[in-house]
């Protein structure tokens, strides 16, 4: 079989739509940065594709290939790598290429057909992928040592992947022409921070300087170790208080999570006056509200604890999407994967656009808080900004 022939007879078999997995590797080049690429078949909206991932020394990267449109792609993989590893529905191959293109094929046949189950591939693509090694989810004891994710650690996983779609979404928010500031407040173990760093650091290429703060020492120290062993050498980990940490003057994203309370709105202002791009919060333990809730029109609901305490904590965190809008954010409020599994699962998402809120906006937000007989804590500390 010469290399022509080589070519034709694999992408027929792949017009079959058998293909189960393959790897091609070997690059031809010791200096190329690519090392391997994974080829799997998936279905996206009811078209079948085959994903490509590329597999560079710290990097992986994803595309999905329309069937049709995979030759071009062929021609290019095989410029790069010699060996090619694939599973079939019935055979599985072995491709050899000599340095002048003589072709080495071995084929063994499946005695029974294996089903090619692409309802499997329809399973939820995480960024960060369930079956590939990550240093630092090893490190952090998510995954085992050859990548599979701990049955235990499943829920910290989705929660990690969940965050990382947050950041994903950010992206387009933050300058690309210099270093990205990034501070973390109330980073405890820092399963978040660290994915934050190997996403935008390691995945995308950004250049980034990550601040972890935390007032548990042994936590920080903690960390402190893993960065090292794990080269990350932007990433730092600093005990102290929100209240405390004045050595910013400008910062790009602030990531706050279940800061505690006032905590949390202590962040968020801090976020705003810094003219942070992007902010990311999780709130926790909203008891502000609680003590302050003074509207008769609502006793039949409030009358009962447990009632008025996750009234106040909706409510809290409505008043803060809300403030971020009248200063100038695009906030939403989504549903966030908290491993716990407690109700306190929502993240405010703010993107600063500078757009000036409404006389309506401002006028309805007075009302709501005059019916709460509310004076929010970041209300107070954004005042001069409200002013404008």
């Amino acid at each position: 079989m010469d290399f022509e022939q080589m070519k034709e007879q694999f992408l027929a078999l792949l017009s079959n739509k058998s293909l189960a997995l393959a790897t091609i590797s070997q690059p031809r080049q010791k200096s190329n940065e690519l090392k391997r690429v994974k080829l799997k078949p998936i279905e996206l909206k009811g078209v079948y594709m085959i994903q490509l991932e590329y597999q560079y020394e710290r990097i992986l990267k994803h595309e999905n290939i329309p069937l049709h449109a995979f030759n071009e792609h062929w021609d290019k993989l095989l410029e790069q790598f010699r060996q090619i590893h694939a599973a079939f529905a019935d055979q599985t191959i072995h491709i050899q290429l000599s340095k002048k293109n003589k072709v080495l094929w071995k084929s063994d046949q499946q005695s029974t057909a294996k089903e090619i189950n692409l309802s499997h591939n329809r399973k939820k693509q995480y960024l960060l992928d369930a079956d590939t090694p990550y240093p630092f989810l090893i490190r952090l004891g998510v995954q085992t040592e050859d990548g599979k994710v701990k049955k235990q650690k499943y829920d910290k996983f989705k929660q990690i992947n969940r965050f990382v779609e947050f950041i994903d979404d950010s992206l387009v928010y933050l300058p690309k022409d210099r270093q990205i500031r990034i501070l973390d407040f109330g980073s405890g173990k820092s399963y978040l921070t660290f994915a934050l760093y190997h996403y935008l650091k390691i995945e995308k290429g950004y250049n980034i300087r990550v601040t972890g703060l935390d007032l548990k020492k042994e936590v920080i120290e903690d960390c402190n170790r893993i960065a090292k062993d794990l080269s990350y050498d932007d990433l730092e980990f600093l005990v102290g208080d929100i209240n405390d940490y004045n050595e910013e003057s400008h910062v790009d994203m602030v990531v706050t999570l279940h800061a505690c309370d006032v905590a949390t709105d202590m962040a968020l202002a801090r976020a705003v006056k810094w003219g942070a791009q992007v902010i990311l919060s999780v709130p926790c333990c909203q008891h502000e509200l609680n003590r302050q809730l003074n509207s008769p029109a609502l006793d039949v609901m409030i009358q009962h604890g447990l009632i008025r305490e996750r009234f106040a904590s909706l409510a809290t965190d409505a008043i803060r999407a809300e403030l971020l809008s009248l200063v100038g954010y695009d906030t939403q409020l989504l549903e966030f994967i908290d491993m716990e599994n407690t109700p306190k699962n929502i993240l405010i998402r703010a993107y600063y656009t500078g757009k000036k809120a409404t006389k309506e906006q401002r006028t309805n937000y007075d009302d709501f808080v005059s019916f709460l007989h509310a004076t929010p804590f970041l209300q107070k500390e954004l005042s001069t900004l409200l002013a404008d």
